[in-house]
């Protein structure tokens, strides 16, 4: 006789963090008042990593937006990085653009453009300011910025006297890697010369960790 195999059932997903209910991240989000824009451009085999920190982040920071891809259209691209988020906003300044991204060493295997230098000036009003995040492994997120030259053209912002990572479910390559949201707030902190307003969401990131730590020790 052949045999029939049932379909597994569908999984219900949350349609707000776009998890499975059974690991549904919403009871982490913790609404963060910023003065800096964030732009998180997510790398598409990021979507589904269940470590990931990237959603929680975005559904936490009122002034954010989330976009998936590895290669972005020029015109696309511009306008993610220059234009309002909200088209109807009455808010039309212009924003300084700045990419949350180290230094490039002089070793890399990928050709990469010298980012203009960060002016103080740059800085002065966080409010006038639009980071961009880019949201992937080292490898990935280097690979976006080769394969994207407007990025490339962004000055970067490179994060100073970083705390211990709490990050301790995914391994870290380097000692100052750090999961999207705790680079993100690091930034913002240094951005906006406060590090008490990221405690509550900071917080929230260690519930988070706790519970996927948990879910890997029951697999």
């Amino acid at each position: 006789m052949p045999i029939i195999s049932t379909p597994r059932p569908h999984r219900a997903m949350c349609a707000t963090c776009l998890r499975p209910q059974s690991a549904c991240l919403c009871q982490w989000v913790s609404p963060t008042a910023h003065a800096v824009e964030v732009l998180i451009l997510q790398h598409p085999l990021e979507v589904t990593q269940a470590k990931g920190s990237a959603r929680l982040l975005h559904l936490s920071l009122q002034r954010s937006r989330l976009v998936t891809g590895e290669v972005f259209e020029e015109s696309t691209l511009h306008a993610l990085l220059t234009a309002p988020f909200e088209p109807q906003s009455d808010d039309t300044q212009p924003r300084q653009t700045l990419l949350l991204y180290p230094d490039t060493p002089s070793e890399s295997d990928l050709p990469l453009v010298s980012p203009p230098l960060l002016e103080a000036r740059h800085l002065e009003h966080p409010s006038k300011l639009r980071l961009v995040v880019l949201d992937g492994t080292w490898r990935k997120s280097r690979k976006m910025l080769y394969l994207n030259p407007l990025l490339q053209q962004l000055p970067r912002l490179a994060l100073r006297d970083l705390p211990p990572s709490h990050y301790l479910i995914r391994k870290a390559h380097q000692p100052d890697q750090r999961s999207t949201l705790e680079a993100t707030c690091a930034a913002l902190a240094q951005l906006e010369g406060d590090t008490g307003q990221f405690a509550a969401l900071m917080e929230a990131f260690d519930g988070f960790v706790a519970q996927q730590a948990k879910y890997k020790v029951a697999q």
